[in-house]
């Protein structure tokens, strides 16, 4: 069982790690690229972004947080980590609201939306299209990027309320 609790400690760091990165590229630079972009290119390369991002090396981040984090918390709760196990309950709980659910609520159906454009020669409406997409998406990218940051600092919190001589 320490073994196996040690793991998953792991595993949930790492990933909750990867999914906030993730979001975090998007909000540091992706977008700003784009945004400095001719908005037919950025309209082309969101949707290019967008359809590959569904992918085997994603999945694993963006779906597994919250259930490792969840396992997790049970099995410091079993071992008689409460406070450590409620952290990284609250972990599982702010990245499955403010990262999963958000993203699949507000990001991927602005993304399909998107998806849907057909991309003209004419620049103004490319700049339109474009810039009522970007603003919005940047909000709720923030917010995602946010919430999975306290994930993990939910998660690390946890971690160091644990002492090592108990796990």
């Amino acid at each position: 069982m320490k073994i196996l609790t040690i793991t998953m400690i792991f595993l949930s760091l790492t990933l909750n790690a990867a999914i906030f990165g993730f979001f975090f590229a998007w909000v540091c630079s992706t977008m700003w690229g784009l945004d400095a972009a001719d908005p037919r290119v950025a309209i082309e390369a969101m949707q290019a972004m967008n359809a590959s991002v569904r992918n085997a090396v994603f999945a694993p981040a963006f779906f597994g947080t919250p259930v490792a984090l969840g396992l997790t918390a049970i099995l410091l709760y079993i071992r008689s980590h409460h406070l450590s196990a409620a952290a990284f309950a609250g972990a599982a709980v702010t990245y499955f609201c403010l990262g999963l659910v958000l993203t699949m609520m507000v990001n991927v159906p602005m993304n399909e939306a998107l998806a849907g454009v057909t991309v003209s020669g004419d620049a103004e409406e490319a700049r339109r299209i474009w810039s009522d997409y970007s603003g919005r998406w940047q909000v709720w990218n923030q917010i995602r990027s946010i919430g999975s940051l306290t994930a993990f600092l939910l998660a690390l919190a946890g971690v160091l309320r644990i002492d090592p001589r108990s796990i």
